[in-house]
């Protein structure tokens, strides 16, 4: 047998000034470039889900609009079916639609909010291009264009399913309060 060797294991030290002087640099860039890095952001209000409506108060418009496939349903929560506007999803005219929001604006004015009801199939694209025609409206009066601020306040959810419909405002007592767009 031989006799073992006594290793003798020598402490290194490990430099790591190299990699802390790329930490600093690093987070210092990251600090810097974080300032201009920004989103946009679209603000949208959900419903409340404890809310009620109170038979003691007057009738709100609730305004919802269903967007699918083949149409764009504008409603009352409350009241249903305002007007079915047919949709081609290839090309779109947006001269209807814009007309009967306008024409909602004119009887409510003071309203703000829209809930857009979006269908499983409704692309972003297409959700892009209802929300802003929900907002804004441009009109021409006498050779100029003016602008319209319609429903800026838009929460978005998904649609109804269809055999779940909503009752029409015709068949509806209370249709006074909104009144049929034709």
């Amino acid at each position: 047998m031989r006799p073992r060797k006594k290793r003798h294991n020598e402490v290194v030290e490990l430099n790591i000034t190299a990699f802390m002087d790329l930490m600093v640099c690093l987070i210092s860039f990251l600090l810097i470039t974080a300032v201009f890095a920004r989103m946009t952001v679209v603000e949208l209000n959900l419903p409340d889900l404890n809310s009620k409506a109170n038979p003691n108060q007057e009738i709100k418009l609730s305004l919802q609009l269903v967007v699918q496939d083949d149409a764009f349903d504008v409603r009352d929560a409350n009241l249903g079916l305002i007007k079915k506007i047919p949709r081609n999803p290839q090309k779109a005219d947006w001269k209807i639609f814009t007309s009967t929001l306008l024409e909602i604006k004119s009887r409510f004015p003071n309203e703000q909010n829209i809930t857009l009801l979006l269908g499983p199939s409704v692309n972003y694209k297409t959700m892009i291009e209802v929300m802003d025609h929900v907002r804004t409206a441009n009109v021409v009066n006498a050779g100029t264009l003016e602008t319209y601020e319609l429903f800026p306040n838009i929460s978005i959810g998904d649609a109804p399913e269809l055999a779940a419909e909503i009752p029409s405002v015709e068949n509806n007592n209370s249709a006074e309060a909104v009144g049929e767009i034709k």
